[in-house]
């Protein structure tokens, strides 16, 4: 018994783990933090290194811009003159409503919207994307969001600056045109530059914001009449408003320009057309110095007022006029070009006698039409027909009774009367000499070269050369020729002159803010006409016959020796009886001073409309110069 006692295991109890040491776990727990503080003092400088050294200059330009801007100043656009001091153009205060997208935050973009569409009477929407378009262009130029606020209006504005971030009302200049419609054509317009203009003069210093030269001598000589901007590096506030100049640099003022229209004589010769239009669409007159080419006066009619733009036109104004069927926005001067009838007979003179188609002494007899081979049924001739039975004619009488038959047989032969024509070829190549076909090269835009046919014309616009017919018709400025009334007014100057085709031109003076002359215009000669002086004499002898025993003795002034040309160009078709009427002269005759072309679209003639208008002009002119 007391072996097997002895044999059983006896009980012990389990062995506990020896207690943690504290001051060890302490020192764990405290390693552990500081990795932690470590890894987050790297992170910290990785991204302090990434925003101030890979992202630093865009954020110090981003903090600079809230702070610091360079802003543009502006030059004092210049004014216009008529060629005796009338003030044409000037310049005159404006409010502009704008929003700079950088100091507006996106968050209160809609709200602000809201609150100006309220004040300024417009849609919401169409100001959100005007803001959205300049944010992607150039946040920190301000978007003009209605020009020309009345001053009330922008007092309202500037009371809610506080609510309106980003929002500014801004003075700028506009265009005052003195003289409205009477001018507009001359002196065109300006507007905001478009997208398309920006990129091609951006590098000369224009912004998104800038009015620039749209039409007229405005758009010609916009480099001149803009002048130097200036600029000012100011500080603004949170909400982008201007609180202190820094430094500025003063614009420098753009140069003046002096016409040489007369601005009298401009209104005479818009009532002259206006009193003898009728029911005519288009009306143009032209009055110009025989000796230099200077533009004396310039009317087309129809036409617009250009302070519509000035003063911020309205889309259904403007789609207005781009709807008119008259085209009120072309200047028909130089922008039209119609069929010239019997004035392009000068042309058909000039090539006849230096070709020797014709001589001083030839003379044509005109029955009152002749019979022409028809080229595309000899069945049936071509009858082409005079005005009158004129009997025989030499050069100079066949232009003052302007016989078609005489100049249709210069330009497309007579073989029964030993006349073998000029042809279409030669017959352009004299129209192209006389400026006619090509572009006057006049200080504005808009000009067209208008149409003078030849074989090579034909063959690319039907398919093969000019009929006879097409010749004969040519001859007396009918068919596809067509001129601009400048080009005629030119061509007729060249006449006059003994031979000179000028250059036209609108401005005769560039001054300095100070007055000083900076450019002066000199006569441009574009070419000498090939024609020998004794047959410039005979056709403009052949002009004051016109005027004194032919067909424009409604020109015949007492005391003025005006030589001229009427032309009634047929339009539409045959027998429709509807005419476009010119006229083309000048005065005096010994010593040419002006020369005065008009025209009259769908008129009774030139010399029922045209050629009345003329003599007002001349009266004018020349009873103001005797005093």
């Amino acid at each position: 018994m007391l072996g097997l006692i002895r044999r059983e295991r006896r009980w012990k109890p389990e062995k506990r783990p020896a207690p943690a040491d504290p001051v060890r776990q302490a020192r764990l727990k405290f390693r552990i933090l500081q990795g932690a503080i470590i890894l987050a003092f790297l992170v910290l400088s990785v991204q302090l290194w990434k925003l101030q050294i890979v992202l630093g200059d865009y954020y110090r330009t981003l903090a600079d811009n809230n702070r610091l801007r360079v802003v543009p100043v502006p030059a004092p656009r210049g004014v216009i003159y008529d060629a005796r001091g009338n003030l044409l153009v000037r310049n005159i205060p404006s409010f502009s409503v704008t929003v700079m997208p950088a100091d507006l935050p996106r968050d209160r973009q809609a709200e602000v919207a809201g609150r100006l569409a309220k004040i300024l009477n417009l849609p919401a929407a169409e100001i959100v994307q005007k803001i959205e378009e300049r944010r992607r262009q150039d946040p920190f130029s301000p978007v003009a969001v209605k020009d020309n606020v009345d001053q009330k209006t922008a007092f309202i504005v500037e009371e809610n600056h506080d609510s309106l971030p980003g929002v500014q009302v801004q003075v700028q200049a506009i265009r005052q045109y003195l003289e409205g419609p009477l001018m507009a054509h001359i002196l065109g317009f300006m507007g905001r530059i478009d997208a398309e203009e920006y990129a091609e003069l951006r590098q000369a210093g224009y912004s998104l914001n800038d009015q620039l030269g749209k039409q007229g001598v405005e758009a010609t000589y916009e480099r001149e009449l803009r002048g130097q901007p200036g600029r000012e590096e100011i500080v603004v506030d949170a909400s982008g408003r201007k609180v202190e100049v820094l430094q500025r640099e003063d614009p420098v003022p753009g140069n003046n320009l002096v016409l040489s229209i007369d601005l009298d004589l401009q209104r005479v010769v818009y009532q002259a057309l206006k009193s003898t239009m009728g029911r005519s669409d288009h009306a143009a007159a032209v009055v110009v110095n025989a000796k230099t080419g200077e533009i004396l006066a310039m009317v087309a009619i129809p036409d617009y007022d250009d302070n519509l733009f000035s003063t911020g036109i309205g889309s259904r104004e403007w789609e207005q006029l781009l709807e008119d069927p008259r085209r009120p926005l072309i200047n028909s001067a130089i922008g039209g070009a119609w069929a010239p009838g019997s004035t392009f007979k000068l042309v058909t003179a000039a090539a006849g006698l230096q070709e020797g188609i014709v001589t001083a002494s030839t003379v044509i007899y005109s029955p009152g039409y002749i019979r022409i081979q028809n080229e595309v049924n000899p069945a049936v001739p071509f009858i082409f027909r005079d005005w009158a039975a004129l009997g025989s004619l030499n050069p100079r009488r066949a232009l003052a009774m302007s016989s078609n038959v005489y100049f249709g047989c210069v330009a497309g032969g007579c073989p029964d009367q030993r006349i073998r024509g000029l042809g279409i070829d030669k017959l352009a190549e004299y129209a192209h000499m006389f400026g006619f076909g090509e572009r006057t090269g006049i200080d504005l835009p808009g000009e067209i070269e208008g149409t003078i046919p030849s074989n090579d014309w034909y063959r690319k616009v039907r398919g093969e050369p000019a009929y006879l017919g097409d010749v004969y018709n040519a001859g007396i400025g009918q068919g596809e020729v067509t001129v601009t009334p400048l080009q005629l007014a030119m061509a007729t100057a060249a006449v006059a002159n003994g031979g000179k085709l000028l250059k036209p031109q609108l401005v005769r003076e560039i001054k300095d803010a100070e007055g000083r002359t900076v450019w002066r215009f000199e006569p441009v000669v574009r070419r000498e006409l090939a024609v020998r002086p004794e047959y410039l004499a005979l056709i403009r002898a052949g002009m004051r016959d016109g005027v004194t025993s032919g067909i424009v003795t409604v020109v015949n002034i007492p005391g003025v020796a005006v030589a001229g040309k009427t032309g009634t160009a047929e339009w539409g078709p045959i027998n429709a009886r509807r005419y476009h009427g010119w006229f083309t002269g000048f005065a005096p005759y010994d010593d040419p001073e002006i020369v005065v072309t008009v025209f009259h679209e769908l008129s009774q003639g030139g010399s029922y409309t045209a050629a009345p208008a003329a003599r007002q002009i001349f009266e004018y002119y020349f009873s103001r110069k005797r005093g």
